[in-house]
Order: C-alpha cells, then sequence, then structure tokens
C-alpha cells in the first residue's frame, strides 16, 4: 500500500508590485547620487533639460505633474493635488530606496520640496527650493486668509472663459512659459493654484532636519533689498537656511539666468547632506 502523498510545496510567494505612481511620472537620466528635480505650477519637466547638461555627475529623476505641460490628468483628475502630490513622491523614494535624495523644486516644486522635507525629514537629505516663500501668497503681496476669496472664485469657474482668462494671468504673473500653460488641463491648474494660494508652510520650517537652499530672483538692482527682505523674513524660522538672491533675473530663474542658477545648484549638490 502506497504511502500518503507528500504535501505539494506552497506556491511561491508573489513579489510586491512596482510602485506606479499616478499623479506624476518620472524620467531618470544620468548616474550617481539621486536627485529629484519638480517643476513648477503648468510647467514641463523640460525646464530642467539644459541643467542637466551643466551639472552632471547625478542620477536626476525629472517630475511630470499629471495635467500640467499636456501630461494626462490621471491620479489629479480631482480633489487636492499638491498634499497628496507630496505624498506620492514620498512614496517614490521609499519605493525605489533611494538613499536620502537631493530634492530641488521649483515655484510649486519648491512648495512640495518643502513638503517633503518638513513632513518626511528622514527621506530628504537636503533641499533647494526655486523662488518660492512658504507661503505662496506672500509672492503677490497677500497672505493665505486675503487671497481666500480670489482663490475660491479662482477655483469655481475654472471651467468657463473667465475663468481661463484668470487663471492665464495667474500663471503669467509667476512667468511660466505659455506654451506649457496652454496645454495644461484647466481644471487641474486652477485646483492646484488653489490649494497654493491657501497654504502656509511657515509653522512646518522648524521641523525640517535637512540642509535647506532657498535661491530667488531679483529683476532689477532697485529691487535686490526688497528681495532680501522678503525672503529673510519669510524663512525666519528656519535661521540655518541659506539665502541666495540671483540678480537679473524673474521667476524662471533657470531660463533666465541658466550660467548662475547651474553655479549655484552645483555648489548646493556638493555640499554635505544632514544628518
Amino acid at each position: 500500500m502506497a504511502g500518503p502523498a507528500a504535501a505539494a510545496p506552497p506556491p511561491p510567494a508573489l513579489a510586491a508590485p512596482a510602485f506606479a505612481p499616478t499623479r506624476f511620472s518620472v524620467e531618470v537620466v544620468g548616474s550617481g547620487p539621486d536627485v529629484i528635480l519638480i517643476p513648477g505650477l503648468t510647467a514641463s519637466k523640460e525646464v530642467w533639460r539644459g541643467t542637466l547638461a551643466a551639472v552632471p555627475g547625478y542620477r536626476y529623476h525629472l517630475i511630470q505633474v499629471a495635467g500640467f505641460a499636456g501630461a494626462p490628468a490621471r491620479g489629479n483628475r480631482e480633489g487636492p493635488i499638491v498634499a497628496p502630490l507630496a505624498e506620492e513622491i514620498a512614496r517614490y523614494i521609499e519605493a525605489n530606496r533611494l538613499r536620502r535624495p537631493a530634492v530641488v523644486g521649483h515655484s510649486m516644486g519648491g512648495t512640495l520640496a518643502l513638503m517633503l522635507a518638513a513632513r518626511h525629514p528622514r527621506l530628504v537629505g537636503k533641499a533647494m527650493v526655486v523662488d518660492m516663500l512658504p507661503q505662496p501668497a506672500a509672492l503677490l503681496g497677500t497672505s493665505a486668509e486675503n487671497i481666500r476669496g480670489f482663490a475660491d472664485l479662482l477655483e469655481s469657474v475654472s471651467g468657463t472663459a473667465f475663468g481661463q482668462s484668470l487663471i492665464d494671468s495667474a500663471v503669467r504673473m509667476f512667468g511660466n512659459a505659455a506654451p506649457a500653460n496652454a496645454k495644461s488641463d484647466r481644471d487641474v491648474v486652477a485646483r492646484a493654484a488653489h490649494e497654493l494660494a491657501l497654504t502656509d508652510l511657515t509653522p512646518e520650517l522648524p521641523h525640517i532636519r535637512a540642509p535647506l537652499t532657498i535661491v530667488y530672483a531679483s529683476p532689477a538692482a532697485s529691487l535686490a533689498a526688497t528681495a532680501d527682505g522678503v525672503y529673510r523674513r519669510a524663512y525666519a524660522d528656519d535661521p540655518a537656511a541659506a539665502l541666495v538672491r540671483i540678480d537679473g533675473s524673474g521667476h524662471m530663474i533657470m531660463a533666465d539666468q541658466p550660467g548662475r542658477f547651474a553655479e549655484e545648484l552645483r555648489r548646493f549638490l556638493s555640499s554635505s547632506p544632514g544628518t
């Protein structure tokens, strides 16, 4: 009589599915220490292309926000944009086992860099914010509370011709490229702008442990002292933050002063990360 059949071996464990972000896509370029590059409102990842060539020696992760510059809206099709986007970038860092990368963000990307550094301090090695304040409304000379009415209006009429003209005007105030704006999903842009307008990360600055560099523009010599004062006061709650002014530039510093920006980025990336 035959003995009992041997128990069948357990099925092989299935590997966990790779993390696939829905709020952004990523292009990875180069090799070396990891650097995450995040563009601003409506902008394409292509705003960083010249920077990659000027500052080689790193593995760059170019973030393309879903709904901006012709990219499908996907996970940004409804609801909040900015804070959930920061959380998904944090998950991307963890899922890909990036070892405390440098995070560089321009404009809205700077807001995301601050959120990551403040809310996920163990994930970020150092952060650079390009031409953005902890309270974005302050760039327009107002506050999150005072701009609430306009922000609510902008979001509520985004689907109308009037709303589109308001969005275009708001984006132009920040100097973003018109072609990228024209290709962006207007509803996604309106919701992101609404969220930015009502954001104030000033109370979160003390939570940042990574070295923080703020690069900001001054379009004219007569405005330099004013710009210095605005940024010094805005980042006073992180007294260790390095403030770097680039003269002769508008909001798009990477395009207006590419040589100076590359110089500052090179200096920032070669500095020691936080502990």
